[in-house]
């Protein structure tokens, strides 16, 4: 392969990297030293299965990806082998995996990852995985928002009702006064 066929290849893989890091809603670095391959092997089915891609990638080729973005922060952790998880759906997903994989394999460490283009460390990750689901979040905003609802029909319920029972108080009073 020639020197401009393997220069336009790493381009190609920075286009890559940087079109990956533009669609994610969250990344997370990681170094992966020391897992063996049933390790490793369980992970990334685990992040496949919650829709998050993990990729061991060249720091360098990830180097130039973020200075393309300007992404400053996630450089300085491009340092040793490093996986990189992509979350293009949900921003909490890959953060709640890793963090309990790595409670579970201490060789797997979180160096850093970004949250919808923020930058954040590794206790920002461990904060975000602490986070309820998002469905959770969804069901409880819900709920706020029902909870006027509920209680204005629960009025409203008890007004009619209460017309109800003076319509019908009126009602036996006038079926009273018509029989005496």
């Amino acid at each position: 392969m020639s020197t401009g066929a393997v220069l336009e290849e790493k381009k190609k893989l920075v286009k890559e990297i940087s079109d990956r890091l533009e669609r994610s809603v969250a990344v997370v670095l990681t170094d992966y030293r020391g897992l063996n391959v049933a390790e490793a092997t369980n992970l990334r089915r685990e992040l496949r299965e919650a829709g998050v891609e993990f990729k061991v990638m060249k720091n360098t080729l990830v180097r130039f990806a973020c200075d393309e973005l300007e992404l400053e922060g996630l450089k300085e952790n491009l340092v040793g082998p490093t996986a990189i998880a992509f979350s293009y759906d949900d921003p909490v997903a890959p953060a709640k995996i890793l963090t309990k994989f790595a409670k579970e394999h201490k060789k797997l460490i979180i160096k850093s990852g970004m949250v919808e283009g923020k930058i954040i460390d590794s206790n920002g990750i461990t904060s975000l995985a602490s986070l309820p689901s998002r469905e959770v979040l969804l069901a409880q905003v819900l709920s706020g928002f029902q909870a006027p609802i509920s209680g204005f029909v629960n009025v409203m319920q008890g007004n009619l009702r209460n017309f109800a029972q003076v319509v019908d108080a009126i009602r036996e009073q006038k079926e009273q006064q018509g029989n005496a």
